[in-house]
């Protein structure tokens, strides 16, 4: 496989990464084909282009991690079979079960080779911008809408604002990552992208992403550093970002006409009571419901008496595995990310200390937000469980077959 086609690969990887922020932008909002189905399509032939030029070594470490995953795939299989709502389960089992493996082995694939992973990286970092700007210009422009029902407003676009946070968050750890890496005039450069980044995702109104673009910042390069024993540059990092965003955010602290316009701002420093104490009565029914083996795949809504709206999940990866698989479920949850995340940051010690910051950086932002807001079904959640674990995989070059003359 020619080093142009594996970048090609990570690059539609990244594409069906964020294909749901990426619907921000209204060119791709109106594409007659539905943009997550094309980069499925790129990213699946870029899969079995990868499988067929290289031999994929697995770590050992990998067993505990893959072998959870493979038991609650099934755990939710046979939890289905006691749900009291079969359409429900069966939406949740075609999320979980499809989509789960496949971006699974997308991010064990696409992170384990080195031309693939940095098409990737790169495509996240434009992806953000891209997004960002467009998000920005569709507010000045009042041609789209941030979050609510979707339909409500036919004339205006609607705009998922966890997910463009979320991809913000991603494109800025990376970028703090080059901050770091270069020096010079290419310093000043990435530094002024990470400066646009950290201003657009004032914007959207995500408040878990917005926080996890801070801690992407600040985490990404700290584990690079210690990761060279720059424990110096390590300290000097963390508090020069501590120091900006501080200060940052007193300035627009005093600033009520500004900080009124940004979204983000606004919800983070005067939050309203409406959205925190409904997520804390989720979460407490969560704990309520879920027993020893659950109520099946998609049963909390029902059980709650709000139907069968995917909306209204616990926005929280653990307590929705404990509520619809029960305490195995949440064993199984535990043994699988808890479990990969150990394995992650073991891993970390035997890679190159760029490959494993990068990685981190953007899984950081993904894995805060599964427990504020994600559900079972995200493919962004499994996708990075992949991309954490392909520290502990080797893609190599297939050796040519000899020519018999």
């Amino acid at each position: 496989m020619s080093a142009g086609l594996a970048l090609l690969a990570g690059v539609a990887g990244a594409v069906l990464h964020f294909a749901g922020a990426l619907k921000a932008v209204e060119a791709l909002a109106r594409l007659p084909v539905d943009l997550t189905v094309l980069a499925l399509a790129a990213t699946l032939a870029g899969l079995v282009l990868l499988l067929a030029a290289r031999e994929v070594v697995l770590s050992p470490w990998l067993g505990p991690p893959l072998l959870g995953c493979g038991l609650l795939w099934l755990w939710w299989v046979v939890a289905a079979a006691w749900s009291p709502w079969p359409a429900s389960a069966t939406e949740r089992l075609r999320d979980i079960l499809l989509l789960g493996p496949l971006m699974l082995v997308a991010g064990l694939l696409l992170g384990a080779d080195a031309r693939a992973r940095a098409g990737f990286m790169a495509a996240t970092i434009v992806i953000g911008l891209v997004v960002g700007i467009s998000v920005a210009f569709g507010l000045w422009r009042g041609s789209l809408v941030l979050g609510g029902e979707v339909g409500r407003d036919p004339t205006r676009l609607r705009v998922a604002y966890q997910i463009v946070g979320l991809a913000l968050a991603c494109a800025g750890g990376l970028v703090a990552l080059r901050v770091t890496q270069s020096a010079g005039r290419a310093r000043i450069g990435w530094g002024l992208v990470l400066l646009l980044l950290g201003a657009l995702a004032l914007l959207p109104g995500g408040r878990a992403a917005f926080l996890a673009l801070l801690v992407s910042v600040a985490a990404g390069p700290v584990l690079l550093f210690l990761l060279q024993g720059r424990f110096g540059a390590a300290a000097l990092w963390l508090g020069a970002v501590g120091v900006a965003g501080g200060a940052g955010l007193a300035a627009l602290w005093v600033l009520p006409a500004l900080s009124d316009q940004l979204a983000t701002l606004e919800r983070l420093l005067r939050p309203g009571p409406a959205l925190d104490s409904a997520r804390g009565q989720l979460w407490t029914e969560a704990w309520r419901l879920g027993g020893w083996a659950g109520l099946g795949p998609g049963g909390f809504p029902p059980a709650i008496g709000v139907g069968l709206d995917r909306g209204l999940h616990p926005h929280n990866h653990a307590l929705e595995a404990l509520v619809e698989g029960g305490a195995v479920g949440l064993l199984l949850w535990g043994v699988t990310f808890l479990g990969a995340t150990a394995v992650a940051l073991r891993l970390a010690l035997r890679v190159a200390p760029e490959r494993a910051a990068e990685i981190f950086a953007i899984g950081l932002p993904v894995a805060l937000s599964a427990m504020v807001s994600t559900d079972l079904g995200n493919r962004m959640v499994w996708f990075t469980l992949g991309l954490a674990l392909s520290l502990g995989v080797e893609a190599r070059a297939r050796h040519a077959l000899p020519r018999h003359v």
